[in-house]
């Protein structure tokens, strides 16, 4: 939660003037659509936003036409000026690193020496004994009830795999070297919990855009987990794809398939391969990708043992209990990895994406093939291209800007936000484009959560702190019937700061840091899971255009985009945060 109030500090530091100025026009908005969107000359183009001092885009018949009183690259360096100042604290470096995707492994493949272990278990034997498809806690219970067997062999892999780490952590606390061994343990912890599989796995990546949870240091060593594993036989793969798109010969839909794959993680492998001539979409070059056998299985082992965990945890009390409701994690965490395990719901995701992001032409989605996907395989087009990341094109900064507004797009318009945008799922084509990947992690921003962003701007700005208390609770940072007054006088005292004048250099970072922990330790402030998605999302755009451009600062895009939200949009809330 501090990390968030951090960054709204650092909103907050751009200098008074930067305040926008509207004249209106007679009649009504333009649409924003492809070809009618307000930048779409800049997007078409691949390029920035509206630079200093400019205006968003020459205004059509009907628009409002929107003026900076001061530039737009001011704010910019106020907002870099602050970031460099809070990174000078390790801890706050730390942590701006792990939420900008810094140290995340995103190798091809892992060391072949790494040894996966997952759980075979014996089929269903009847209506009531089903593996359930979705996260239903009490069905998991029933199953893995009669199937005690299971349930000894995971425990026993656990016990076994993490034995070693546990006893040298042990053994370094008698000795007092525990600092110095921490590298070496670090990495020992990250190979076992890639040993023990796609639901330790994804559990740790997902914490580790959690500050509100771990530690920084705990967060970038997380972010250096693996996802990638050794593959598994080709001909179990093969099976798998005759199986479950109900074909004789995988050449009946590819004409052609890498006899192994180019790419392998946790939860599957990839193939390249083309589509059989004749078909729809014959000739097409397409990347198979296909589940690994038993991962649902030991999946859903996993999060049963852990929830009874919790249980157990959240029944007897103690520290971790007064910290932690691990129940209530798991349940947040579950039904996403759920999500990702069921092809066709990402298929259909990838067909949605790609229909929402038609406005942005310089931005490539893959095509999705429904008719050869199903629920353990997954087709869609193959596309050429570099790591964003890895990238020395020129034009990588123009593409981050474009990668803004796209995700802006997908937040506050659309409110289907593509929630997995590692260095890994954003690549350059060969002609300039972006294209974005995976869309097997997706979250539903809903419309209170998309207005409360943009009104929690409109009143930070105005000074309106006793309405950033309902923000807060509109964004779900706060529960619902929360008597917010107590907490203003501390907002206002932070932000008082940041808004006072001088910029950022003007700003006490320590004393800022103990307001911002009384709030987030005195009020019952958590990170909804949503935005942690938002943060990380953002964060690693920032990430890849700052390794290239030391200067780059977002508000470059996001400022005229959420000024032009806020002057066109005509829903009664965006008409009353400009009040």
């Amino acid at each position: 939660m501090r990390a968030t109030l951090a960054l709204l500090v650092g909103l907050a530091s751009a200098p008074q003037g930067a305040a926008f100025q509207t004249r209106p026009r007679m009649g009504r908005t333009s649409a924003t659509r492809a070809g009618n969107h307000p930048f779409s000359s800049l997007l078409q183009k691949g390029g920035r936003g509206p630079t200093a001092g400019t205006t968003a885009a020459r205004p059509r018949r009907g628009s409002v036409l929107v003026r900076f009183s001061a530039p737009v690259s001011e704010i910019s360096q106020q907002i870099a000026d602050a970031r460099k100042q809070m990174e000078a604290d390790e801890k706050t470096k730390l942590m701006m690193q792990a939420l900008r995707g810094a140290n995340i492994n995103d190798d091809a493949f892992s060391s072949s020496t790494l040894d996966m272990k997952l759980v075979e278990m014996r089929a269903s034997s009847g209506a009531d004994d089903i593996l359930p498809l979705t996260y239903q806690p009490e069905q998991l219970k029933r199953y893995f009830g009669r199937r005690p067997g299971a349930v000894i062999q995971r425990v026993l892999q656990v016990a076994t795999t993490s034995f070693g780490l546990l006893a040298s952590v042990a053994i370094d606390s008698a000795l007092g070297r525990k600092e110095d061994m921490e590298v070496r343990r670090a990495a020992q912890l990250r190979d076992t919990i890639t040993s023990l599989g796609p639901f330790f796995i994804k559990l740790g990546q997902a914490l580790s855009i959690r500050p509100d949870i771990l530690s920084p240091k705990a967060m970038v060593e997380l972010q250096q987990l693996c996802d990638k594993v050794p593959s598994y036989p080709s001909e179990i793969a093969f099976d798998i794809i005759r199986s479950e798109l109900g074909i004789a010969d995988v050449s009946e839909v590819y004409g052609e398939i890498t006899p192994e794959p180019v790419a392998a993680a946790s939860l599957g492998q990839v193939y390249k391969a083309r589509l059989r001539d004749g078909i729809p979409g014959g000739g097409s070059e397409v990347a198979v990708k296909v589940q690994r056998p038993f991962v649902l299985e030991t999946v859903s082992l996993d999060l049963h043992l852990a929830r009874e965990l919790g249980l157990a945890v959240r029944t007897f009390g103690g520290p971790l209990a007064d910290r932690l409701d691990i129940v209530d994690l798991l349940d947040e965490f579950a039904g996403r990895f759920y999500s990702e395990l069921d092809y066709v719901l990402e298929c259909a995701n990838g067909l949605k994406i790609e229909e929402d992001m038609k406005a942005f032409p310089n931005v490539v989605i893959p095509t999705n093939y429904p008719a050869y996907t199903a629920r353990r395989v997954h087709t869609a087009e193959w596309i050429d291209g570099e790591k964003l990341s890895q990238s020395r094109a020129t034009d990588v900064g123009s593409l981050v800007n474009l990668g803004v507004l796209a995700y802006l797009t997908q937040l506050l318009e659309t409110g289907f936000f593509h929630a997995d945008p590692h260095p890994g799922n954003m690549l350059r084509t060969p002609q300039g484009e972006l294209v974005i990947l995976d869309f097997g992690l997706m979250t539903e921003v809903t419309d209170n959560q998309k207005y409360g962003m943009i009104e929690a701007i409109a009143h930070l700005i105005n000074r309106d702190y006793d309405e950033i208390g309902q923000d807060f609770v509109n964004l779900d940072f706060i529960p619902e019937g929360t008597d917010t007054t107590p907490i203003v006088p501390a907002l206002k005292r932070v932000f008082d700061a940041a808004l006072a004048g001088g910029g950022a250099k003007s700003i006490n970072f320590q004393e800022l840091a103990a307001d911002l922990a009384e709030i987030t330790f005195e009020y019952p402030f958590r990170i909804p899971p949503y935005f942690a998605l938002v943060i990380r999302a953002i964060g690693v755009l920032e990430g890849i255009a700052l390794v290239g451009n030391p200067n780059f600062a977002i508000v470059d895009e996001a400022y005229p985009y959420i000024a032009r939200r806020l002057l066109t949009d005509k829903n009664p809330r965006m008409r009353a945060a400009l009040r």
